[in-house]
């Protein structure tokens, strides 16, 4: 089942969901950074409970069910951090849930999501169709289906980043974003800041090779990505096709998008943890990337995303010394 109801994500909608988190989810810290080009305000959701944002979205989606929905619970898919969000959300709510994880998913990100309680069934990234195996598995168990992006409600609970940023950045720098760049894989984060932030210039990063959202905002059609993309250690963002819901919300904005080298992502976690002694992951890096490289310049005030922190610590530690 996917239960989707033909909903379109809304700002009321976020504003539902902030409700229905600010209990169970706490905010992240907005810190200002200066950059070579400007300050800019990292907004850091690599410091969740589970590393990245995408509780948001699965507290929401998950919240949202009905009791019995909840009894034969969810399937979701995830390279680990939407995975940990379901699973985070699921032990809270007592629903069962089983995620589908590529094989190569970073040990940390599988460890992590089995000591939350969930099912893990395993897929070759490559060869594998995760939506096709998460939907014959759902419809074994009457399960519901909750993509990463692809979902109305898990877009309107990432969308409760920017609203919270918002808040802050008024408290802090006199004022709501003028611009936001924005971590991207399948969209759901910027898509909710597209919702929250209909006047700011929305710009979506991806790594080199997998910036398939970026090229589908410049022909106006979504475009998925081309044959034997090149590796990546940004496993968070190896989305191979964005989705109708995330795509006509970015579009409609006038949202652009850059990609960045896998070297600019490295540079990006050495500058986050000497500069601010912060662990971010090399797909929860690529915003800051763009930002520091100058590929996107400050334009007043101007949000970036942390967007996660999971990263295996033989990796992590490879990238931090160079």
């Amino acid at each position: 089942m996917t239960h989707t109801e033909s909903r379109t994500p809304t700002l009321d909608g976020i504003r539902e969901a902030a409700t229905r988190i600010r209990d169970v989810v706490p905010p992240t810290p907005l810190i200002p950074f200066d950059t070579d080009y400007g300050r800019v305000w990292l907004k850091c959701e690599n410091l969740q409970p589970i590393g990245a944002f995408k509780l948001r979205g699965g507290y929401h989606r998950l919240a949202a069910m009905s009791a019995e929905e909840r009894k034969t619970g969810v399937v979701a898919f995830s390279s680990g951090n939407h995975a940990q969000g379901v699973a985070w959300a699921a032990k809270r709510l007592g629903v069962p849930a089983l995620i589908v994880m590529p094989e190569d998913a970073p040990k940390a990100k599988l460890d992590a999501t089995r000591a939350l309680g969930a099912e893990i069934v395993t897929y070759d990234r490559m060869s594998g169709s995760r939506e096709r195996l998460a939907a014959d598995l759902a419809e074994e168990r009457d399960a519901i289906v909750v993509p990463s992006f692809d979902d109305p409600w898990v877009v309107e609970g990432q969308g409760t980043t920017t609203l919270e940023a918002v808040e802050q950045m008024e408290a802090l720098a006199g004022g709501p974003p003028d611009s936001a760049v924005i971590c991207c894989g399948g969209g759901g984060l910027a898509a909710g800041a597209a919702l929250v932030l209909p006047d700011a210039e929305i710009t979506v990063v991806e790594p080199e090779g997998w910036d398939d959202m970026a090229r589908s905002l410049v022909n106006g059609a979504i475009e998925p990505v081309g044959p034997n993309p090149p590796d990546t250690r940004c496993d968070a963002l190896q989305t191979m096709r964005v989705s109708p819901i995330t795509f006509d919300i970015l579009h409609a904005h006038g949202a652009s998008g850059v990609a960045v080298s896998e070297e600019e992502v490295a540079d990006a976690m050495r500058i986050a943890y000497s500069g601010l002694q912060l662990v971010v992951e090399p797909g929860g890096a690529v915003a800051l990337a763009a930002a520091l490289s100058g590929k996107v310049q400050p334009k007043g005030r101007t949000m970036v995303t942390l967007s996660g922190g999971n990263v295996d610590p033989a990796v992590f530690a490879e990238i931090i010394t160079g």
